[in-house]
């Protein structure tokens, strides 16, 4: 991966360091604080509307495209309408970048947290932090707790399934990169591999046809699905969260971006004076209580 001059720079002042520290029996101290510097930090101060942003005077915000409900309204991001859409100018304003210094840029899904340079400040796409992804990219502070869900259709067998172990004779699909996918793969591991979509109107469009028998997303997604795309499909359950931290989507930043503190930041106030729980409320309200599949 490309190597920023200051990621260098800071190689080189901790060879020298280590050589100062074989002639003198020490390492200077200054030098032994910015080697505990995490990243992401800096002596950036997040200055409101004044930060090193891909464009300057401008907070450039991706995601994928199509832009699917409950997250974005009517495929179109920029509206502030949705639970990621208003989300990401609650962020933006907490910056101190009105909406009309917000502009929306299109990434895949999976490039958002690949390896390589970005060309956003920040990525909002239901993306769930993990450590694997942690080793490409940066994220913020977790903006939603989530948790996967099945759906199949109505008077199937899938739809009859009260724990993992009915789902495992079944052929389940998820969209590609995706937790969803993974829950699939690590813990319900089905006799049959899943089948893989480079987008959820794909596995929808194969759950419709009866290609799969049912197919995995967030829970949120599910309620959409089953409420305003397929009407003749319901949610069959959701999984409990594996492990002790809860599944989170959090914003995707460059790796080393010094921008991730201060969105950190932004995200951690948003939470605690109550305006994501708002949002949520506005956006997400249907997604509450679903069936858990042990």
């Amino acid at each position: 991966m490309h190597l920023a001059p200051r990621v260098l720079r800071r190689a080189v002042a901790g060879a020298t360091v280590a050589l100062l520290a074989t002639a003198v029996g020490c390492a200077p101290q200054p030098e032994e604080k910015a080697a505990s510097t995490p990243s992401g930090s800096s002596a950036n101060t997040c200055a409101k509307g004044d930060l090193p942003t891909e464009t300057s005077g401008k907070l450039t915000i991706a995601t994928d495209e199509p832009a699917y409900e409950p997250w974005f309204k009517d495929d179109k991001p920029a509206d502030g309408e949705g639970f990621e859409s208003a989300v990401a100018y609650a962020v933006a304003q907490q910056l101190g970048y009105a909406k009309s210094a917000v502009v929306w840029q299109s990434v895949p899904f999976n490039k958002a947290f690949a390896p390589g340079e970005k060309t956003f400040d920040f990525d909002i796409n239901q993306v769930s932090i993990s450590d694997e992804r942690k080793k490409a990219v940066d994220f913020s502070s977790g903006y939603y707790d989530v948790r996967q869900a099945v759906i199949a259709l109505k008077g199937t067998k899938a739809a009859e399934a009260t724990g993992i172990a009915d789902l495992k004779g079944l052929k389940l699909g998820a969209q590609v990169g995706t937790t969803s996918l993974d829950y699939i793969d690590d813990l319900v591991k089905p006799t049959e591999d899943a089948a893989v979509y480079a987008k959820n109107d794909q596995a929808k469009s194969a759950l419709k046809n009866g290609q799969v028998d049912a197919i995995v997303t967030d829970l949120p997604t599910a309620f959409y699905i089953t409420s305003a795309e397929v009407t003749d499909a319901e949610i069959v359950g959701q999984f409990e969260n594996q492990g002790g931290t809860p599944e989170q989507f959090g914003l995707v930043l460059d790796k080393g971006s010094v921008l991730t503190s201060c969105v950190s930041g932004a995200v951690d106030a948003l939470r605690a004076n109550g305006t994501l729980a708002k949002i949520e409320q506005q956006w997400l309200s249907d997604a509450v209580d679903a069936p858990v599949l042990k």
